[in-house]
């Protein structure tokens, strides 16, 4: 693969990622407008099972994306490969036959008995959780004609598949609720139909990209040929689970707490909230194997100052971003969506989000240095204890303090892990730089902090929403003006490029 093909396909990734991301945050006002909170409530109880049927991947995704890499470099036969992507189809066919069956029998338990309903009627809710099952089984399907996909480095194909599906689930259904109904049943209809519809187009793509084989050559019915990719596969499962667990755990508990319509509001700043980690994604993207390579060629000097180098830069953007987020969420909720009540609801979760989103981006740096000396034996152990800690404390706080309750634990174990732990791993992995590490951005927050706190008590939002957006604009430009101005390495450029020129 040419370097020019590959900044293509990582443009492209990046292009549909952005794109899935804002469309999909920018349409969830609209959705609360005119479908209600419990509908949206819904809506987000649909989300929160696709996340959850991702605990049943298995690692199964990447392990055919990797060894469709494999075939693609010559390191597996044709024969071979076709024989691992039936087995692998089986695999796949039976655990969304299994959990969509599940959901589909279970439809009336959820319904009646887990689901807080106000006012949807019961008979509404039954038809859109036995199309849901529907869905997030077709959607389940998908993960293995998309590993395919991109292990076929088809990235761009995929990229602009991703864009054309998340504009049919986004605006689309709008367009098509405006002529049949903005009702909850006509949501999930249309939902199925786009599912269906990237089923079959993925599905199709696949097929013509695999391999031929000859026709005396029997591919046949076997389970083997998973047989050597299953430490692979259940390496990454691991990981993936554990994620999946910590993410999802409290929308899942919450979902049997709340009423519907206070579910829809979580929901909504959980998302809104789930932005400052899209910020930090390309970041860590970039680094990992940046800080591989360096550390593969014993330069470790240089590992350090990108380590170090990052956790500014990200402190200055994503930290920041979350901060300005916590302190301004009613603002900013009522100027993105023009519902005084829905912000003055959403406003105290998203507070807590934002800020433990915004600790989880930095707990998530000592993962990019034990990446890149190839251990991860403490991300693992690390991972199980939060996993320990944080299950049954936002099953405790979701149960007695409810949505709130679960963002204050959220926070919490996210603090104690980045104070903690990370502290821990750096003792181990790299002697002498955690106080360091936290000089890196301890002055940035500590000096946000103070200038917001200044800022939001002599600055008076105003009711039109116009100017509460050029307000809050202000408010995040001055925040990362303190912030890059708070940097060390900020100030050593100042020192260097413009005062020498006075001096």
């Amino acid at each position: 693969m040419s370097a020019l093909s590959l900044k293509i396909n990582v443009l492209a990734s990046y292009t549909s990622q952005i794109y899935l991301v804002i469309i999909s945050i920018a349409i969830l006002p609209i959705y609360m407008k005119y479908m209600g909170a419990e509908a949206y409530g819904l809506v987000g109880f649909f989300a929160m099972l696709q996340g959850l049927f991702s605990l049943l991947d298995f690692g199964l995704t990447p392990t055919i994306s990797r060894q469709t890499a494999l075939y693609n470099a010559g390191a597996e036969t044709a024969l071979g490969f076709r024989q691992l992507f039936r087995s692998l189809s089986a695999i796949f066919t039976a655990i969304a036959l299994i959990g969509g069956g599940l959901l589909f029998y279970f439809n009336h338990y959820i319904a009646v008995s887990w689901l807080k309903l106000e006012y949807l009627n019961i008979s509404e809710v039954l038809f859109c959780l036995q199309i849901m099952a529907v869905c997030v089984a077709l959607r389940w399907m998908t993960g293995l004609y998309r590993g395919v996909v991109s292990g076929f480095e088809q990235i761009v194909w995929l990229s602009v598949v991703n864009i054309i599906i998340a504009t049919l689930r986004f605006p689309g259904v709008l367009l098509y609720m405006h002529y049949v109904g903005f009702t909850v049943q006509s949501f999930f209809g249309f939902q199925l139909i786009v599912a269906i519809i990237e089923f079959v187009v993925l599905a199709f793509k696949t097929y013509l990209l695999l391999p031929k084989t000859d026709q005396e050559e029997n591919i046949g019915w076997s389970f083997n040929p998973v047989k050597p990719v299953l430490g692979f596969a259940l390496t990454i499962a691991f990981t993936s689970s554990i994620w999946v667990l910590l993410t999802q755990l409290d929308k899942f508990i919450l979902s049997g707490i709340l009423p519907l319509s206070e579910y829809g509001y979580f929901t909504l700043a959980v998302l809104v909230a789930g932005g400052i980690l899209q910020i930090g994604t390309p970041i860590s993207s970039a680094i990992m194997p940046r800080m591989a390579r360096l550390q593969g060629e014993n330069k470790h000097a240089e590992v350090k100052a990108v380590y170090l180098g990052a956790t500014e830069f990200v402190t200055a953007i994503v930290v920041t971003a979350g901060l300005v987020l916590a302190v301004l969420a009613k603002p900013v909720l009522y100027v993105w969506t023009g519902d005084v009540a829905l912000s003055e609801n959403a406003a105290p979760i998203l507070q807590l989000y934002a800020l433990g989103n915004a600790i989880l981006t930095l707990g998530a740096f000592p993962y990019y240095l034990q990446y890149a000396k190839g251990n991860l034996r403490l991300h693992f152990i690390g991972n199980i204890v939060t996993a320990i800690l944080l299950i049954p404390a936002i099953i405790w706080a979701a149960k007695n303090y409810g949505a709130i309750g679960a963002g204050w634990a959220w926070l919490s174990i996210q603090f104690i892990y980045l104070l903690l732990w990370v502290s821990y791993v750096h003792k181990i992995i790299e002697p002498n730089i955690n106080v360091l590490w936290f000089k890196c951005f301890l002055p940035s927050v500590a000096s946000v902090a103070i200038v917001s706190y200044i800022l939001i008590h002599f600055m008076n939002f105003s009711e039109q929403r116009s100017i509460a957006f050029l307000q809050i604009c202000f408010f995040s430009l001055m925040c990362l003006i303190v912030s890059l101005v708070s940097s060390r390495k900020v100030i050593k450029i100042i020192q260097l490029r413009v005062l020498k020129r006075f001096l």
